[in-house]
């Protein structure tokens, strides 16, 4: 296992990060702990989840995933040490939590004590916004028009984010959070936190996590280049575009159990013509290099520079061995040049 600093924190985290979003709903406690075992055993030290999971999201099992992973720290108390644990504030439009109010100082510390409660912990390694308060392009929000950034009041926004950044600094010191950072952000978000930490001595932002995979590589190169130079560590989520890129549902497939056969929402699946074409010619690459597809995109995901830790996420423990396998090897030159090939024809396919 491969490890890289987790952006300005001083923390070394592995190149994998073992996602939970599916611990309650497709996967029991038993399964996670399992899970759990296998990562830390093939040295993943990075673990991340979040308040709203498991996904689908739902009132009925809202904080559920934090309540399996805080039982197997209850039974293993001396690892607790040898992980680095993440999780995440829901941002707004969610009735079940918090009445679907924005972000707040308020919130962020009712947030983290509630977290910490269900981890059954002391401290959260890294403390997250999973969305911003104003409308971003996150969530398939991805076209012009989707989003209108003269609707929201920069100054307002700004005041917001700041009592946020000194709810975060309260935690900070009392012990709970040793560190903070981003999710579904943009640049603007980054450097407005960034500039306000430097203005006011408060916690820096040292991670952000969006979505970003052969099907959807939207953050580079901006948003990634702008990580790299401010010393943001960049995590993607979802580097198998939701299971897609392992090529399961090609040709009309729907496997029992599959994310797919669950309710979504938001549109963040790509049942296009050209997600799907676009991933006939990534599992041809595939093959003809003796990967498997997901292995594949994974380890592509690994290889894009400003990449500090892919989330990967099983339901399984085969795909789970799989996909960690993906980051043994590196990628050839050639496999890359053959893989960019089918990019440059498909580079938004959906």
């Amino acid at each position: 296992m491969q490890y890289s600093m987790l952006g300005s924190s001083g923390v070394d985290v592995s190149r994998v990060c073992l996602g939970s979003m599916t611990w309650g709903i497709q996967n029991t406690q038993q399964e996670a702990n399992e899970q759990i075992e296998y990562a830390l055993s093939q040295g993943v030290n990075f673990i991340d989840t979040a308040e709203l999971y498991p996904v689908p999201p739902s009132g009925e099992k809202y904080g559920d995933t934090e309540l399996i992973i805080g039982n197997w720290l209850a039974q293993n108390p001396n690892r607790r040490k040898d992980i680095i644990l993440a999780s995440k504030i829901a941002g707004p439009g969610l009735a079940y939590i918090r009445d679907g109010a924005k972000i707040s100082g308020e919130s962020v510390i009712e947030a983290v004590d509630a977290s910490l409660k269900r981890l059954q912990t002391d401290y959260i390694d890294l403390f997250q916004l999973h969305w911003p308060n104003r409308t971003s392009p996150h969530f398939s929000k991805h076209w012009p028009g989707k989003v209108k950034f003269s609707s929201f009041d920069s100054e307002h926004e700004t005041n917001v984010m700041l009592e946020i950044l000194q709810a975060l600094d309260s935690c900070v010191k009392a012990g709970k959070i040793r560190f903070c950072g981003l999710s579904d952000d943009t640049p603007w978000g980054i450097n407005t936190y960034l500039k306000l930490s430097e203005q006011h001595a408060l916690p820096r932002m040292v991670s952000i996590q969006n979505e970003f995979s052969l099907l959807h590589a939207k953050d580079w190169p901006y948003l990634i280049e702008n990580c790299v130079r401010e010393n943001v560590a960049y995590l993607p989520w979802s580097p198998l575009a939701g299971g897609v890129l392992s090529g399961k549902y090609l040709n009309g497939q729907m496997p029992t159990g599959s994310r797919w056969t669950f309710e979504q929402r938001n549109g963040i699946f790509r049942d296009t013509p050209s997600t799907h074409a676009a991933t006939a010619g990534y599992v041809d690459v595939a093959k003809s290099y003796d990967l498997t597809p997901s292995q594949l995109a994974l380890a592509w995901c690994d290889q894009v520079d400003g990449v500090t830790s892919t989330i990967i996420g099983a339901t399984n423990m085969a795909h789970l061995k799989e996909n960690i396998a993906a980051f043994e090897t590196p990628l050839s030159d050639e496999a890359i040049k053959a893989i960019s090939l089918v990019f440059r024809e498909y580079p938004v396919p959906f």
